[in-house]
């Protein structure tokens, strides 16, 4: 699966302070709903901070991805966040995370949810790839970094 099917730029944001993770997870669930106004900045909080309940989304290396499905999602879609200071996400390995890619997808895609998954988890096992990430400059050098991958 192409990153670039899943992120469009206005969901890429470079040098975001990193406060928390609970802030960070506001901010996905905004920046969502202000690119695709038909998801609910609320509901998709309240479903992440669920997701994140039942075990951190920190995959290990300093990268997390929040995902979950939400009912009025109509397509899969994607927000990428390098932060300027690492946090404690509760990582697999310990370590704090500066980049994450949140996933949402609609409540019954499954196995559309499960594919995206593991090509993201895919492509940030890649030592090059979060290295380019964390390289970025700016949110335009993120997401030319983001997409490069293939």
């Amino acid at each position: 699966m192409n990153i670039e099917r899943l992120l469009s730029p206005d969901c890429v944001l470079a040098n975001v302070p990193g406060d928390s993770k609970k802030r960070v997870l506001e901010l996905i669930a905004r920046t969502l709903a202000e690119v695709h106004p038909v998801l609910d900045e609320e509901e998709t909080f309240d479903r992440l901070i669920e997701r994140e309940r039942l075990g951190s989304t920190g995959i290990g290396e300093g990268v997390a991805i929040p995902h979950c499905r939400l009912p009025n999602c109509c397509d899969t879609v994607g927000v990428l966040i390098q932060l300027d200071t690492p946090i404690n996400f509760d990582a697999i390995d310990g370590q704090p995370v500066d980049l994450l890619f949140a996933l949402v997808v609609p409540e019954q895609a499954a196995e559309a949810h499960l594919i995206a998954l593991q090509a993201i988890a895919e492509n940030f096992s890649q030592a090059d790839f979060r290295n380019s990430l964390r390289a970025a400059t700016d949110n335009k050098s993120l997401y030319e970094a983001a997409i490069a991958a293939h």
